[in-house]
């Protein structure tokens, strides 16, 4: 059995990250599209998505259906987060960076099938964050710094809440689970609750 959260033992360079996302600062964010699941602002820039996707909303939608995904000319700029898809011995479906500003909400929901015991697991990188956002998973804190990397069971009931003066930011990644993504989970520090 695997544990619903876990601090993966990768550590990626907090400063690269942020100037990654600073190199994108003239992209457009595109909100998100499950409206009835927040509140306030809560949107994307896709840095990996299905392939031949042109339209903005379903190039931040991770479909469980595709087969074939490919980097967006947004990730060609950013050698820091590319860095990090690297580091990930695994198949890499979509990628992206999801924002919360402050005052936002994500209401509690469930992502189906998001797990590691489902075969498609999902982890995210903070690249900005403040100690005002509460992440809860199956209702208990998660407090992730900026450069850490965290396994999340996202098919249990989570929320976020932004209640900093600074946005949140996450490189987000859906990956297929394989041994050593498992093995890597393992390792990982996982977080008593």
């Amino acid at each position: 059995m695997f544990p619903d959260r876990a601090r993966l033992p990768l550590s990626f360079d907090s400063a690269g990250l942020r100037g990654d996302l600073d190199k994108l600062s003239s992209i457009a964010w595109t909100s998100h599209f499950v409206r009835q699941n927040y509140e306030g602002d809560w949107s994307v820039i896709p840095l990996r998505c299905a392939a031949g996707e042109t339209h903005p909303i379903r190039m931040i939608y991770s479909d469980p259906t595709a087969t074939v995904f490919e980097d967006t000319p947004m990730l060609a700029a950013c050698d820091h987060f590319r860095a990090v898809v690297a580091v990930f011995a695994c198949e890499v479906r979509s990628v992206r960076l999801m924002k919360l500003t402050p005052g936002s909400v994500i209401k509690e929901h469930t992502d189906l099938d998001l797990g590691v015991e489902n075969g498609t697991a999902r982890v995210h990188v903070p690249v900005t964050t403040n100690p005002g956002v509460e992440f809860r998973l199956n209702g208990a804190r998660v407090e992730m710094k900026a450069g850490e990397a965290w396994y999340l069971r996202l098919a249990d009931p989570h929320s976020v809440a932004n209640r900093g003066a600074e946005d949140r930011v996450h490189l987000v990644l859906d990956l297929v689970v394989n041994d050593w993504l498992r093995g890597l989970v393992r390792q990982g520090v996982t977080v008593e609750v």
